[in-house]
Protein backbone atom coordinates (compact mmCIF):
# COMPACT_ATOMS: atom_id res chain seq x y z
CA UNK A 1 0.00 0.00 0.00
CA UNK A 2 1.22 3.68 -1.25
CA UNK A 3 1.64 5.58 1.97
CA UNK A 4 0.04 8.82 1.73
CA UNK A 5 2.47 12.07 0.70
CA UNK A 6 1.68 15.77 2.05
CA UNK A 7 2.25 17.85 -1.38
CA UNK A 8 5.40 20.38 -0.07
CA UNK A 9 3.22 23.44 -0.58
CA UNK A 10 0.17 21.99 1.32
CA UNK A 11 2.46 21.55 4.30
CA UNK A 12 3.96 24.88 4.45
CA UNK A 13 0.16 26.28 4.19
CA UNK A 14 -0.71 23.83 7.28
CA UNK A 15 1.94 25.17 9.56
CA UNK A 16 1.04 28.85 8.55
CA UNK A 17 -2.59 28.05 9.95
CA UNK A 18 -1.00 26.72 13.37
CA UNK A 19 -2.97 29.73 16.05
CA UNK A 20 -0.12 29.66 18.03
CA UNK A 21 -2.17 31.07 21.11
CA UNK A 22 -4.15 28.28 21.13
CA UNK A 23 -1.21 25.99 20.62
CA UNK A 24 1.16 25.02 22.79
CA UNK A 25 5.17 24.29 21.99
CA UNK A 26 4.81 20.85 21.87
CA UNK A 27 2.14 20.41 19.91
CA UNK A 28 3.69 23.35 17.52
CA UNK A 29 6.75 20.98 17.38
CA UNK A 30 4.74 17.75 16.85
CA UNK A 31 3.04 18.95 14.12
CA UNK A 32 6.44 19.90 12.46
CA UNK A 33 8.09 16.68 12.67
CA UNK A 34 4.82 14.87 11.45
CA UNK A 35 5.07 17.14 8.26
CA UNK A 36 8.31 16.49 8.05
CA UNK A 37 7.84 12.66 7.91
CA UNK A 38 4.66 13.17 5.17
CA UNK A 39 6.44 15.50 2.75
CA UNK A 40 9.36 12.99 1.47
CA UNK A 41 7.87 9.97 -0.77
CA UNK A 42 10.41 7.73 0.84
CA UNK A 43 9.73 6.40 4.56
CA UNK A 44 11.18 8.49 7.31
CA UNK A 45 11.41 9.03 10.71
CA UNK A 46 11.80 12.81 12.13
CA UNK A 47 12.48 14.26 15.15
CA UNK A 48 12.66 18.03 16.45
CA UNK A 49 16.22 19.14 18.69
CA UNK A 50 16.74 21.77 20.81
CA UNK A 51 19.47 22.77 22.45
CA UNK A 52 19.20 25.26 25.77
CA UNK A 53 21.91 26.16 27.91
CA UNK A 54 24.33 23.52 26.12
CA UNK A 55 21.19 21.03 27.18
CA UNK A 56 20.30 18.84 24.17
CA UNK A 57 16.71 16.90 24.03
CA UNK A 58 14.26 15.73 21.74
CA UNK A 59 11.04 18.19 21.80
CA UNK A 60 9.14 16.20 19.05
CA UNK A 61 9.33 12.75 17.33
CA UNK A 62 7.46 10.53 14.63
CA UNK A 63 8.73 7.44 16.32
CA UNK A 64 10.67 5.92 19.47
CA UNK A 65 13.98 5.20 16.57
CA UNK A 66 14.42 8.95 15.82
CA UNK A 67 14.45 9.82 19.40
CA UNK A 68 16.70 6.43 20.76
CA UNK A 69 19.25 7.87 17.31
CA UNK A 70 19.13 11.74 19.14
CA UNK A 71 19.50 10.36 22.64
CA UNK A 72 22.65 8.30 21.82
CA UNK A 73 24.19 11.40 20.42
CA UNK A 74 22.89 13.86 23.84
CA UNK A 75 24.92 10.80 25.76
CA UNK A 76 28.21 11.00 23.58
CA UNK A 77 28.17 14.71 23.16
CA UNK A 78 28.54 14.07 19.55
CA UNK A 79 26.73 14.13 16.63
CA UNK A 80 25.14 15.29 13.10
CA UNK A 81 22.25 16.75 14.87
CA UNK A 82 23.91 18.65 17.85
CA UNK A 83 26.52 19.83 14.99
CA UNK A 84 23.54 21.07 13.27
CA UNK A 85 21.86 23.05 15.91
CA UNK A 86 25.38 24.36 17.13
CA UNK A 87 26.39 25.21 13.06
CA UNK A 88 23.09 26.13 11.53
CA UNK A 89 24.11 23.89 8.86
CA UNK A 90 22.77 20.69 6.91
CA UNK A 91 24.96 18.00 7.88
CA UNK A 92 23.87 15.11 5.74
CA UNK A 93 25.12 11.07 6.83
CA UNK A 94 24.63 9.40 2.82
CA UNK A 95 25.35 6.07 3.86
CA UNK A 96 25.98 4.74 7.57
CA UNK A 97 27.61 1.70 6.82
CA UNK A 98 30.39 4.21 4.87
CA UNK A 99 30.34 6.88 8.06
CA UNK A 100 33.56 7.72 9.47
CA UNK A 101 32.75 11.22 11.47
CA UNK A 102 30.58 9.67 14.13
CA UNK A 103 31.28 6.04 14.20
CA UNK A 104 29.78 4.66 17.43
CA UNK A 105 26.66 6.43 16.30
CA UNK A 106 26.59 5.16 12.80
CA UNK A 107 26.97 1.49 14.35
CA UNK A 108 24.12 1.80 16.08
CA UNK A 109 22.50 3.29 13.63
CA UNK A 110 23.18 0.22 11.57
CA UNK A 111 21.96 -2.38 13.90
CA UNK A 112 18.66 -0.62 14.44
CA UNK A 113 17.96 -0.92 10.69
CA UNK A 114 19.13 2.47 9.43
CA UNK A 115 20.93 3.61 6.34
CA UNK A 116 21.00 7.26 6.01
CA UNK A 117 20.30 10.58 7.95
CA UNK A 118 20.19 14.02 7.62
CA UNK A 119 20.12 17.55 10.15
CA UNK A 120 19.17 20.62 9.52
CA UNK A 121 20.21 23.43 11.81
CA UNK A 122 16.87 25.70 13.25
CA UNK A 123 18.50 29.04 14.17
CA UNK A 124 15.45 29.76 16.71
CA UNK A 125 16.92 32.43 18.80
CA UNK A 126 20.09 32.85 20.91
CA UNK A 127 19.01 31.27 24.05
CA UNK A 128 17.81 28.21 21.81
CA UNK A 129 18.76 26.47 18.96
CA UNK A 130 17.89 23.11 17.29
CA UNK A 131 17.78 20.70 14.28
CA UNK A 132 14.97 19.15 12.07
CA UNK A 133 16.87 15.28 11.88
CA UNK A 134 15.30 12.89 9.38
CA UNK A 135 16.29 9.24 9.60
CA UNK A 136 15.52 6.74 6.50
CA UNK A 137 16.27 2.81 6.66
CA UNK A 138 18.08 3.14 3.10
CA UNK A 139 21.51 4.72 2.04
CA UNK A 140 21.26 7.83 -0.27
CA UNK A 141 17.58 8.56 0.46
CA UNK A 142 18.28 12.15 0.28
CA UNK A 143 19.30 13.83 -2.89
CA UNK A 144 20.03 17.40 -3.61
CA UNK A 145 16.27 17.85 -4.45
CA UNK A 146 15.24 16.12 -1.32
CA UNK A 147 17.45 18.14 0.48
CA UNK A 148 16.89 21.50 -0.82
CA UNK A 149 12.76 20.85 0.22
CA UNK A 150 14.12 20.17 3.92
CA UNK A 151 15.89 23.42 3.63
CA UNK A 152 12.85 24.58 2.59
CA UNK A 153 10.48 22.99 4.90
CA UNK A 154 13.33 23.65 8.01
CA UNK A 155 13.16 27.77 7.09
CA UNK A 156 9.42 27.28 7.54
CA UNK A 157 9.88 25.50 10.78
CA UNK A 158 12.27 27.93 12.14
CA UNK A 159 9.50 30.51 11.98
CA UNK A 160 6.86 28.43 13.65
CA UNK A 161 9.18 26.96 16.44
CA UNK A 162 10.39 30.84 17.25
CA UNK A 163 6.74 32.25 17.48
CA UNK A 164 6.04 29.32 19.52
CA UNK A 165 9.15 29.90 21.34
CA UNK A 166 8.43 33.88 21.55
CA UNK A 167 4.53 33.40 22.70
CA UNK A 168 5.85 31.00 25.69
CA UNK A 169 7.91 33.49 26.83
CA UNK A 170 5.71 36.29 26.69
CA UNK A 171 2.57 33.98 28.52
CA UNK A 172 5.14 33.30 31.21
CA UNK A 173 6.22 37.28 31.32
CA UNK A 174 2.86 38.06 31.53
CA UNK A 175 1.97 35.79 34.10
CA UNK A 176 4.79 36.76 36.23
CA UNK A 177 3.07 40.21 35.47
CA UNK A 178 0.34 39.45 36.70
CA UNK A 179 1.69 37.49 40.05
CA UNK A 180 3.72 40.76 40.63
CA UNK A 181 0.27 42.84 40.98
CA UNK A 182 -1.40 40.54 42.98
CA UNK A 183 1.56 40.38 45.11
CA UNK A 184 2.14 44.38 45.27
CA UNK A 185 -1.74 44.72 45.82
CA UNK A 186 -1.51 42.31 49.32
CA UNK A 187 1.25 44.30 50.01
CA UNK A 188 -0.79 47.67 49.86
CA UNK A 189 -3.08 46.56 51.61
CA UNK A 190 -1.34 45.60 54.55
CA UNK A 191 0.69 48.53 54.43
CA UNK A 192 -2.88 50.00 54.77
CA UNK A 193 -3.40 47.79 57.91
CA UNK A 194 -0.27 48.53 59.50
CA UNK A 195 -0.78 52.69 59.07
CA UNK A 196 -4.04 52.74 60.49
CA UNK A 197 -3.33 50.53 63.27
CA UNK A 198 0.22 52.00 64.63
CA UNK A 199 -0.22 55.96 62.30
CA UNK A 200 2.48 55.93 60.79
CA UNK A 201 4.14 56.38 56.66
CA UNK A 202 3.94 54.39 54.40
CA UNK A 203 7.47 53.71 54.40
CA UNK A 204 7.62 52.63 57.85
CA UNK A 205 4.52 50.22 57.52
CA UNK A 206 6.90 48.54 54.86
CA UNK A 207 9.55 48.50 57.00
CA UNK A 208 7.30 46.49 59.33
CA UNK A 209 6.15 44.05 57.02
CA UNK A 210 9.93 43.72 56.22
CA UNK A 211 11.43 43.26 59.81
CA UNK A 212 8.54 40.58 60.44
CA UNK A 213 9.69 39.00 57.07
CA UNK A 214 12.90 38.43 58.31
CA UNK A 215 12.49 37.29 61.67
CA UNK A 216 9.90 34.81 60.53
CA UNK A 217 12.28 34.05 57.63
CA UNK A 218 8.69 34.05 55.04
CA UNK A 219 8.60 36.17 51.63
CA UNK A 220 6.71 39.83 52.58
CA UNK A 221 3.87 38.62 50.34
CA UNK A 222 3.51 35.62 52.67
CA UNK A 223 3.23 38.01 55.71
CA UNK A 224 1.29 41.00 53.64
CA UNK A 225 -1.64 38.23 53.30
CA UNK A 226 -1.59 36.72 56.67
CA UNK A 227 -2.20 39.91 58.00
CA UNK A 228 -5.14 40.57 55.14
CA UNK A 229 -6.46 37.38 56.32
CA UNK A 230 -6.51 38.22 59.94
CA UNK A 231 -7.77 41.55 59.45
CA UNK A 232 -10.71 39.86 57.35
CA UNK A 233 -11.35 37.32 59.75
CA UNK A 234 -11.42 39.91 62.54
CA UNK A 235 -14.16 42.40 60.36
CA UNK A 236 -15.82 39.20 59.54
CA UNK A 237 -16.73 38.81 63.43
CA UNK A 238 -17.40 42.03 64.23
CA UNK A 239 -20.00 41.89 61.80
CA UNK A 240 -20.97 38.65 63.10
CA UNK A 241 -21.03 40.04 66.52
Amino acid sequence: MTRPRTDPTDAFAELGRIKLGEVGLDDVLQRVAELTKRVLPTPVEASVTLVRGGTAHTAAFTDELARDMDERQYAQGRGPCLDASTSGDVLSVPDLDTEERWPDWAERGRKAGLASSVSIGLPIQDAVVGALNVYARIPHAFDDDTVEVLQTFAAYAAVALANAQLYDSTATLARQMQEAMANRAVIEQAKGIIMGERRCTPAQAFAILAKVSQDSNRKVRDVAQALVDRAARASGDDRAG
